[in-house]
Protein backbone atom coordinates (compact mmCIF):
# COMPACT_ATOMS: atom_id res chain seq x y z
CA UNK A 1 0.00 0.00 0.00
CA UNK A 2 2.49 2.59 0.50
CA UNK A 3 4.34 2.15 -3.00
CA UNK A 4 0.52 2.00 -4.89
CA UNK A 5 -0.23 6.06 -3.95
CA UNK A 6 3.68 7.22 -5.28
CA UNK A 7 3.33 4.86 -8.85
CA UNK A 8 -0.07 6.10 -9.17
CA UNK A 9 0.71 9.34 -9.17
CA UNK A 10 3.59 9.01 -11.55
CA UNK A 11 0.94 7.44 -13.86
CA UNK A 12 -1.60 11.02 -13.49
CA UNK A 13 1.52 13.11 -14.18
CA UNK A 14 0.62 12.87 -18.38
CA UNK A 15 1.00 15.60 -20.50
CA UNK A 16 -1.39 18.62 -20.12
CA UNK A 17 -3.59 20.12 -23.08
CA UNK A 18 -1.52 23.25 -24.00
CA UNK A 19 -3.78 24.56 -26.74
CA UNK A 20 -7.32 24.05 -27.91
CA UNK A 21 -7.97 26.12 -31.61
CA UNK A 22 -11.19 26.33 -33.53
CA UNK A 23 -11.90 27.25 -36.71
CA UNK A 24 -14.57 27.32 -39.63
CA UNK A 25 -15.03 25.99 -43.04
CA UNK A 26 -17.72 26.68 -45.74
CA UNK A 27 -17.82 24.18 -48.56
CA UNK A 28 -20.29 24.58 -51.56
CA UNK A 29 -22.14 21.35 -52.93
CA UNK A 30 -21.21 19.89 -55.92
CA UNK A 31 -25.04 19.68 -56.77
CA UNK A 32 -27.84 21.59 -54.86
CA UNK A 33 -28.57 19.44 -51.99
CA UNK A 34 -32.39 19.00 -50.24
CA UNK A 35 -34.10 15.81 -48.38
CA UNK A 36 -37.48 15.82 -46.99
CA UNK A 37 -37.52 18.89 -45.21
CA UNK A 38 -34.52 21.32 -45.83
CA UNK A 39 -32.13 22.23 -48.89
CA UNK A 40 -28.84 23.59 -48.77
CA UNK A 41 -26.22 25.10 -51.21
CA UNK A 42 -22.97 24.53 -48.97
CA UNK A 43 -21.96 22.37 -45.86
CA UNK A 44 -20.35 24.23 -42.86
CA UNK A 45 -17.74 22.05 -41.04
CA UNK A 46 -16.29 23.53 -37.34
CA UNK A 47 -12.38 22.34 -36.89
CA UNK A 48 -10.97 21.74 -33.23
CA UNK A 49 -7.25 21.36 -33.08
CA UNK A 50 -5.74 20.47 -29.32
CA UNK A 51 -2.22 20.47 -28.76
CA UNK A 52 0.00 18.40 -26.38
CA UNK A 53 3.42 17.80 -26.03
CA UNK A 54 3.76 18.59 -30.09
CA UNK A 55 1.30 16.34 -30.81
CA UNK A 56 -2.37 17.83 -32.28
CA UNK A 57 -5.72 15.87 -32.35
CA UNK A 58 -8.56 16.76 -34.97
CA UNK A 59 -11.90 16.99 -34.11
CA UNK A 60 -14.90 18.28 -36.26
CA UNK A 61 -18.74 18.69 -36.29
CA UNK A 62 -21.00 19.66 -39.39
CA UNK A 63 -23.28 22.51 -37.92
CA UNK A 64 -23.41 26.34 -37.22
CA UNK A 65 -20.83 28.81 -37.46
CA UNK A 66 -22.04 29.57 -34.08
CA UNK A 67 -20.67 26.38 -32.76
CA UNK A 68 -16.80 28.08 -32.77
CA UNK A 69 -17.67 30.68 -30.46
CA UNK A 70 -18.94 28.34 -27.88
CA UNK A 71 -15.44 26.00 -28.07
CA UNK A 72 -13.14 29.37 -27.96
CA UNK A 73 -15.14 30.98 -25.36
CA UNK A 74 -17.03 27.99 -23.29
CA UNK A 75 -15.25 25.08 -23.27
CA UNK A 76 -11.24 25.87 -24.13
CA UNK A 77 -10.57 27.06 -20.82
CA UNK A 78 -12.20 24.23 -19.30
CA UNK A 79 -9.81 22.10 -20.91
CA UNK A 80 -6.38 23.67 -21.45
CA UNK A 81 -4.08 22.88 -19.08
CA UNK A 82 -6.04 19.57 -18.11
CA UNK A 83 -4.68 15.79 -18.53
CA UNK A 84 -4.60 15.47 -22.38
CA UNK A 85 -5.08 11.17 -21.40
CA UNK A 86 -8.07 11.82 -18.67
CA UNK A 87 -10.68 12.34 -21.58
CA UNK A 88 -13.65 10.79 -20.42
CA UNK A 89 -12.82 13.59 -17.54
CA UNK A 90 -13.30 16.22 -19.55
CA UNK A 91 -16.01 15.14 -21.61
CA UNK A 92 -17.94 15.71 -18.14
CA UNK A 93 -16.58 18.71 -17.11
CA UNK A 94 -17.09 21.00 -20.32
CA UNK A 95 -20.72 19.26 -20.21
CA UNK A 96 -21.24 19.99 -16.93
CA UNK A 97 -20.72 23.60 -17.60
CA UNK A 98 -23.17 23.97 -20.54
CA UNK A 99 -25.89 23.81 -18.24
CA UNK A 100 -27.17 27.24 -18.60
CA UNK A 101 -25.77 27.92 -22.03
CA UNK A 102 -28.32 24.74 -22.73
CA UNK A 103 -26.50 21.60 -24.48
CA UNK A 104 -28.51 20.30 -27.33
CA UNK A 105 -27.85 21.17 -30.52
CA UNK A 106 -24.99 23.83 -31.29
CA UNK A 107 -23.78 23.15 -28.06
CA UNK A 108 -23.12 19.38 -28.02
CA UNK A 109 -21.44 19.78 -31.34
CA UNK A 110 -18.92 22.14 -29.71
CA UNK A 111 -18.62 19.11 -27.28
CA UNK A 112 -18.59 16.38 -29.25
CA UNK A 113 -15.72 18.37 -31.90
CA UNK A 114 -13.67 18.73 -28.43
CA UNK A 115 -14.10 15.44 -27.89
CA UNK A 116 -12.96 14.23 -30.90
CA UNK A 117 -10.10 16.15 -31.24
CA UNK A 118 -8.50 14.61 -27.45
CA UNK A 119 -9.50 11.45 -28.10
CA UNK A 120 -7.24 11.56 -31.51
CA UNK A 121 -5.00 14.19 -29.71
CA UNK A 122 -4.25 10.99 -26.54
CA UNK A 123 -3.59 8.39 -29.52
CA UNK A 124 -1.46 10.22 -31.11
CA UNK A 125 0.70 10.89 -28.09
CA UNK A 126 0.80 6.64 -27.62
CA UNK A 127 1.35 6.77 -30.75
CA UNK A 128 -1.06 4.30 -31.50
CA UNK A 129 -4.37 4.29 -34.08
CA UNK A 130 -7.64 5.35 -32.52
CA UNK A 131 -9.24 2.03 -33.19
CA UNK A 132 -6.00 0.32 -30.89
CA UNK A 133 -6.32 2.75 -28.13
CA UNK A 134 -10.30 1.74 -27.75
CA UNK A 135 -9.74 -1.40 -28.29
CA UNK A 136 -10.53 -3.79 -31.72
CA UNK A 137 -14.06 -5.78 -31.89
CA UNK A 138 -13.64 -6.14 -35.53
CA UNK A 139 -10.81 -5.11 -38.20
CA UNK A 140 -13.41 -4.16 -40.99
CA UNK A 141 -16.17 -1.71 -40.53
CA UNK A 142 -19.11 -2.10 -43.43
CA UNK A 143 -20.70 1.11 -45.05
CA UNK A 144 -23.66 2.04 -47.17
CA UNK A 145 -23.19 4.64 -49.88
CA UNK A 146 -25.64 7.44 -48.84
CA UNK A 147 -27.00 10.39 -50.78
CA UNK A 148 -30.00 10.36 -53.52
CA UNK A 149 -30.81 14.00 -52.40
CA UNK A 150 -34.27 15.21 -53.32
CA UNK A 151 -33.36 17.32 -55.91
CA UNK A 152 -31.14 15.32 -57.85
CA UNK A 153 -32.65 13.96 -60.98
CA UNK A 154 -32.85 10.61 -62.45
CA UNK A 155 -29.54 10.95 -64.65
CA UNK A 156 -27.56 12.22 -61.62
CA UNK A 157 -29.34 9.74 -59.19
CA UNK A 158 -28.62 6.64 -60.81
CA UNK A 159 -25.16 8.17 -61.54
CA UNK A 160 -24.05 8.21 -57.97
CA UNK A 161 -26.25 4.60 -57.37
CA UNK A 162 -23.63 3.47 -60.04
CA UNK A 163 -20.83 5.18 -58.38
CA UNK A 164 -21.08 3.30 -55.20
CA UNK A 165 -22.27 0.15 -56.96
CA UNK A 166 -19.13 -0.28 -58.86
CA UNK A 167 -16.73 -0.18 -55.43
CA UNK A 168 -18.33 -2.94 -54.52
CA UNK A 169 -20.52 -1.10 -51.61
CA UNK A 170 -23.33 -3.79 -51.35
CA UNK A 171 -25.91 -1.46 -49.45
CA UNK A 172 -27.18 2.29 -50.42
CA UNK A 173 -30.02 4.76 -49.12
CA UNK A 174 -31.77 7.82 -51.07
CA UNK A 175 -33.83 10.30 -49.61
CA UNK A 176 -37.65 10.29 -49.90
CA UNK A 177 -40.72 12.24 -48.08
CA UNK A 178 -40.03 15.34 -50.28
CA UNK A 179 -41.57 18.66 -49.08
CA UNK A 180 -42.73 17.05 -46.35
CA UNK A 181 -44.47 13.89 -47.74
CA UNK A 182 -45.99 15.84 -50.57
CA UNK A 183 -44.88 13.99 -53.82
CA UNK A 184 -45.55 10.34 -53.13
CA UNK A 185 -45.20 9.25 -56.69
CA UNK A 186 -42.41 10.85 -57.07
CA UNK A 187 -41.21 9.33 -54.19
CA UNK A 188 -42.00 6.17 -55.45
CA UNK A 189 -40.71 6.79 -58.96
CA UNK A 190 -37.28 7.07 -57.43
CA UNK A 191 -37.39 4.19 -55.25
CA UNK A 192 -38.10 2.15 -58.27
CA UNK A 193 -35.56 3.73 -60.12
CA UNK A 194 -32.90 2.94 -57.69
CA UNK A 195 -34.14 -0.65 -57.26
CA UNK A 196 -33.60 -0.76 -60.89
CA UNK A 197 -30.71 0.47 -60.78
CA UNK A 198 -29.09 -1.51 -58.18
CA UNK A 199 -30.69 -4.84 -59.15
CA UNK A 200 -29.69 -7.62 -56.69
CA UNK A 201 -26.12 -5.92 -56.42
CA UNK A 202 -27.09 -3.69 -53.47
CA UNK A 203 -29.49 -3.35 -50.29
CA UNK A 204 -31.74 -0.43 -50.94
CA UNK A 205 -32.26 1.45 -47.88
CA UNK A 206 -34.45 4.89 -47.42
CA UNK A 207 -34.42 7.83 -45.08
CA UNK A 208 -37.70 10.21 -44.79
CA UNK A 209 -36.35 12.73 -42.72
CA UNK A 210 -39.48 12.78 -40.72
CA UNK A 211 -41.19 13.62 -43.00
CA UNK A 212 -43.90 11.35 -43.42
CA UNK A 213 -47.32 11.25 -41.09
CA UNK A 214 -47.33 7.58 -39.25
CA UNK A 215 -50.31 6.11 -41.24
CA UNK A 216 -48.63 7.83 -44.97
CA UNK A 217 -45.14 6.35 -43.54
CA UNK A 218 -46.94 2.71 -43.26
CA UNK A 219 -48.79 3.09 -46.29
CA UNK A 220 -45.61 4.03 -48.20
CA UNK A 221 -43.06 1.60 -46.73
CA UNK A 222 -45.87 -0.91 -47.80
CA UNK A 223 -45.66 0.23 -51.60
CA UNK A 224 -41.54 0.53 -50.91
CA UNK A 225 -41.30 -3.33 -49.41
CA UNK A 226 -42.19 -4.54 -53.37
CA UNK A 227 -38.95 -2.54 -54.44
CA UNK A 228 -36.89 -4.30 -51.99
CA UNK A 229 -36.35 -1.70 -49.21
CA UNK A 230 -34.88 -3.14 -46.30
CA UNK A 231 -34.51 -0.13 -44.39
CA UNK A 232 -36.63 2.80 -43.65
CA UNK A 233 -34.95 6.27 -41.71
CA UNK A 234 -36.41 8.61 -39.75
CA UNK A 235 -40.10 7.70 -41.34
CA UNK A 236 -41.65 9.95 -38.95
CA UNK A 237 -39.93 12.25 -36.51
CA UNK A 238 -37.75 10.88 -34.10
CA UNK A 239 -39.46 13.15 -31.20
CA UNK A 240 -42.36 11.09 -31.76
CA UNK A 241 -41.26 7.76 -30.25
CA UNK A 242 -44.72 6.19 -29.97
CA UNK A 243 -44.95 6.97 -33.64
CA UNK A 244 -41.89 5.13 -35.02
CA UNK A 245 -42.79 2.21 -32.86
CA UNK A 246 -46.47 2.64 -34.43
CA UNK A 247 -44.03 2.46 -38.14
CA UNK A 248 -42.14 -0.38 -36.85
CA UNK A 249 -44.76 -2.81 -35.75
CA UNK A 250 -46.45 -2.70 -38.94
CA UNK A 251 -43.26 -2.52 -41.45
CA UNK A 252 -41.20 -5.16 -42.68
CA UNK A 253 -38.19 -2.66 -43.24
CA UNK A 254 -36.24 -2.40 -40.17
CA UNK A 255 -36.53 0.87 -38.53
CA UNK A 256 -33.92 3.10 -37.93
CA UNK A 257 -33.55 6.67 -35.90
CA UNK A 258 -30.81 8.67 -33.44
CA UNK A 259 -28.91 11.12 -35.42
CA UNK A 260 -30.80 13.95 -33.85
CA UNK A 261 -29.32 12.47 -30.10
CA UNK A 262 -27.38 15.25 -27.96
CA UNK A 263 -26.74 12.92 -25.35
CA UNK A 264 -26.83 9.81 -23.48
CA UNK A 265 -30.30 9.96 -22.40
CA UNK A 266 -32.06 10.61 -25.65
CA UNK A 267 -30.57 7.11 -27.20
CA UNK A 268 -31.41 5.23 -23.77
CA UNK A 269 -34.80 6.52 -24.28
CA UNK A 270 -35.40 6.03 -27.94
CA UNK A 271 -33.92 2.27 -27.62
CA UNK A 272 -35.68 0.75 -24.58
CA UNK A 273 -39.10 2.34 -26.05
CA UNK A 274 -38.92 -0.36 -28.98
CA UNK A 275 -39.38 2.46 -31.41
CA UNK A 276 -36.32 1.48 -33.81
CA UNK A 277 -34.70 -1.89 -34.66
CA UNK A 278 -31.51 -0.29 -35.08
CA UNK A 279 -30.28 3.00 -32.92
CA UNK A 280 -28.05 5.71 -34.73
CA UNK A 281 -25.76 7.96 -33.39
CA UNK A 282 -23.39 10.86 -35.04
CA UNK A 283 -20.37 11.18 -33.17
CA UNK A 284 -20.07 14.88 -34.67
CA UNK A 285 -23.38 15.47 -32.57
CA UNK A 286 -23.85 12.71 -29.50
CA UNK A 287 -20.94 14.30 -26.89
CA UNK A 288 -17.87 12.88 -29.36
CA UNK A 289 -15.96 9.50 -29.53
CA UNK A 290 -17.18 9.20 -24.89
CA UNK A 291 -20.96 9.16 -25.42
CA UNK A 292 -21.14 7.78 -28.75
CA UNK A 293 -19.62 4.68 -27.28
CA UNK A 294 -21.64 4.89 -24.30
CA UNK A 295 -25.00 5.04 -26.96
CA UNK A 296 -23.54 1.74 -28.40
CA UNK A 297 -23.14 -0.03 -25.49
CA UNK A 298 -26.89 0.80 -24.19
CA UNK A 299 -27.84 -0.28 -27.64
CA UNK A 300 -25.82 -3.37 -27.46
CA UNK A 301 -27.30 -4.29 -23.65
CA UNK A 302 -31.45 -3.95 -25.40
CA UNK A 303 -29.82 -6.23 -28.18
CA UNK A 304 -29.56 -3.45 -30.91
CA UNK A 305 -27.52 -2.53 -33.26
CA UNK A 306 -25.56 0.48 -33.84
CA UNK A 307 -24.80 2.65 -37.05
CA UNK A 308 -22.50 5.70 -37.46
CA UNK A 309 -24.41 8.69 -38.92
CA UNK A 310 -22.22 10.39 -41.72
CA UNK A 311 -18.92 12.31 -40.99
CA UNK A 312 -17.15 8.81 -41.97
CA UNK A 313 -14.16 8.99 -40.78
CA UNK A 314 -14.38 10.32 -37.39
CA UNK A 315 -16.82 6.88 -37.17
CA UNK A 316 -14.79 4.38 -38.47
CA UNK A 317 -12.73 3.74 -35.59
CA UNK A 318 -15.40 3.57 -32.71
CA UNK A 319 -17.68 1.59 -35.23
CA UNK A 320 -14.98 -1.05 -35.15
CA UNK A 321 -14.49 -0.72 -31.63
CA UNK A 322 -18.04 -2.02 -30.60
CA UNK A 323 -19.45 -5.52 -31.21
CA UNK A 324 -22.83 -4.32 -32.36
CA UNK A 325 -22.35 -2.23 -35.44
CA UNK A 326 -24.58 -2.45 -38.07
CA UNK A 327 -22.74 -0.04 -40.80
CA UNK A 328 -21.49 3.45 -41.08
CA UNK A 329 -23.20 6.31 -43.03
CA UNK A 330 -20.83 6.58 -46.31
CA UNK A 331 -22.74 9.70 -46.75
CA UNK A 332 -21.53 11.59 -50.37
CA UNK A 333 -21.38 15.24 -49.06
CA UNK A 334 -19.07 14.37 -46.26
CA UNK A 335 -17.09 12.12 -48.36
CA UNK A 336 -16.19 14.95 -50.54
CA UNK A 337 -15.67 16.94 -47.89
CA UNK A 338 -13.49 14.85 -45.77
CA UNK A 339 -11.57 13.61 -48.97
CA UNK A 340 -10.87 17.17 -49.73
CA UNK A 341 -10.06 18.49 -46.51
CA UNK A 342 -8.59 15.69 -45.12
CA UNK A 343 -4.84 13.81 -45.93
CA UNK A 344 -5.52 9.80 -44.64
CA UNK A 345 -9.39 9.54 -45.80
CA UNK A 346 -10.25 5.97 -46.45
CA UNK A 347 -11.49 3.44 -49.21
CA UNK A 348 -14.93 1.90 -49.32
CA UNK A 349 -14.00 -0.47 -51.87
CA UNK A 350 -15.44 -3.48 -51.57
CA UNK A 351 -18.06 -2.46 -49.19
CA UNK A 352 -15.96 -1.98 -45.76
CA UNK A 353 -13.27 -0.01 -44.39
CA UNK A 354 -10.52 -0.45 -42.51
CA UNK A 355 -9.63 1.98 -39.97
CA UNK A 356 -5.89 1.36 -38.55
CA UNK A 357 -4.73 -0.22 -41.12
CA UNK A 358 -2.01 2.24 -42.06
CA UNK A 359 -0.93 2.07 -38.54
CA UNK A 360 -1.30 5.94 -38.76
CA UNK A 361 -2.00 7.11 -34.88
CA UNK A 362 -4.96 8.26 -33.90
CA UNK A 363 -8.32 8.25 -36.55
CA UNK A 364 -5.42 9.19 -39.15
CA UNK A 365 -6.47 12.23 -40.76
CA UNK A 366 -4.54 15.38 -41.26
CA UNK A 367 -5.65 18.55 -42.39
CA UNK A 368 -4.97 19.87 -45.74
CA UNK A 369 -4.09 23.42 -44.93
CA UNK A 370 -3.85 24.86 -48.35
CA UNK A 371 -6.95 23.20 -49.92
CA UNK A 372 -9.09 24.03 -46.69
CA UNK A 373 -7.45 27.59 -46.44
CA UNK A 374 -9.60 28.07 -49.42
CA UNK A 375 -12.53 27.40 -47.46
CA UNK A 376 -11.81 28.81 -44.28
CA UNK A 377 -14.68 31.82 -43.38
CA UNK A 378 -13.35 32.11 -39.61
Amino acid sequence: MTQAAPQFQAFRDGPVVERLDVSVYRIPTDLPGGDATLTWDATTLVLVEATAADRTGLGFTYGSPATAPVVGHELAGLVVGHDAFDVPAANDRVSRALRNTGRPGIAAGAVSAVDTALWDLKARLLGLPLVRLLGAARDEVPVYGSGGLTTYDDTQLERQLRGWTDQGIDRVKIKVAESWGRHEARDLHRTALASRTVGDTAGLFVDANGGYTRKQAVRMAAAMAGLGVTWLEEPVSSDDLSGLREVRDAVTADVAAGEYGYGLPYFARMAASGAVDCLQADVTRCGGVTVWLRAAAVAEGLGLHISGHCAPHLHAHVAAAVPNTRHLEWFHDHVRIENMLFHGTLDPRGGTVTPGASGEPGHGLTLNRPAADLHRIA
